[in-house]
């Protein structure tokens, strides 16, 4: 469990955000963050909010605490390392009872500072990258929204596609009764390309594995994209299939049996194989150690 509870003796009277500051050594921002996220309880296990004034005989504070289940980065310099993350996990925790997540490993490794700079979904394996500290996350993260860097995929795809294909075309929250989930192609969307690279076609199952590089970075872009052309991503529970076997999965009621039937594999088949950027005045191009045991 990635969270746990820290106890302390309450002092009667203060105001929770001076108590976070005074008696759990918390910084203002920390302390603010807690709050604001309900990681602060009372001795009823009730969240407090800012200007509470505290009574009972304690409080708990939810704090993150990273462990290892064996992943080790990939690479790693002074400043920061990127992961090669298996499908099937979270970068980072959705619920207090969450088992098991990347940021798990980059505690672990490199303390409660360290933070990923960007974020690939659950299901997605590939290349992350990780800030060892503050001022260092803030950095990559400002590479990131400023599109400073470039990310190339690998993914099999359904049908066969023979020639490159740039796709433009925007994307925007579907709407469907899982619109909060999905992304949709749709003119008054966000403008949206990625660039597709064919580079080998199975004749057997009828797929074709390809070299997927989004210009842009909009939450699914690959996936909608690619099933906007009629080639969606092997292995997608989402995008390619009806809303009921879309609403079955994300309702975990898909058993696995059901996936590789109506899907064609157990887990999406996208990787994030390539990550290329400029940082401190050096080149870097790293790419995954993973692919040729997912793809070839």
């Amino acid at each position: 469990m990635p969270f746990v509870f820290k106890k302390f003796n309450a002092i009667q009277g203060q105001k929770i955000q001076h108590f976070l500051i005074n008696e759990a050594g918390l910084s203002l921002s920390l302390s603010q963050k807690l709050l604001s996220k309900k990681r602060v309880f009372n001795d009823q296990h009730q969240p407090l909010n800012n200007g509470h004034i505290v009574d009972g005989a304690f409080i708990q504070i939810a704090v993150f605490e990273g462990h290892t289940r064996g992943l080790k980065p990939i690479f790693e310099v002074l400043d920061f390392a990127v992961f090669d993350k298996p499908s099937g996990i979270m970068v980072h925790p959705t619920r207090k009872d969450t088992e098991y997540c990347l940021l798990d490993e980059v505690r672990y490794h490199f303390g409660i500072d360290a933070s990923l700079a960007h974020r690939i979904d659950a299901e997605t394996s590939g290349l992350v990258l990780v800030g060892k500290n503050k001022a260092v996350s803030r950095q990559l993260k400002t590479l990131f929204e400023k599109k400073a860097y470039s990310k190339e995929y690998l993914a099999v795809v359904k049908g066969e596609i023979s020639n490159n294909i740039t796709i433009d075309r925007p994307i925007a929250k579907a709407h469907s009764k899982i619109a909060v989930k999905m992304m949709c192609e749709d003119e008054q969307g966000k403008a949206s390309t990625t660039h597709i690279e064919p580079i080998k076609f199975n004749q057997k199952n009828n797929t074709t594995l390809v070299k997927a590089t989004p210009i842009t970075g909009r939450q699914h872009q690959i996936r909608v994209h690619l099933d906007s052309i009629g080639h969606s991503i092997l292995g997608d529970p989402i995008y390619g299939v009806s809303e009921t076997i879309a609403n079955d999965y994300l309702c975990k009621t898909l058993s696995k049996l059901q996936r590789i039937e109506l899907t064609g594999a157990p887990r999406l088949m996208l990787h994030a194989n390539r990550l290329s950027f400029t940082y401190q005045d050096v080149q870097y191009s790293i790419a995954s150690k993973m692919a040729d045991e997912i793809f070839y």
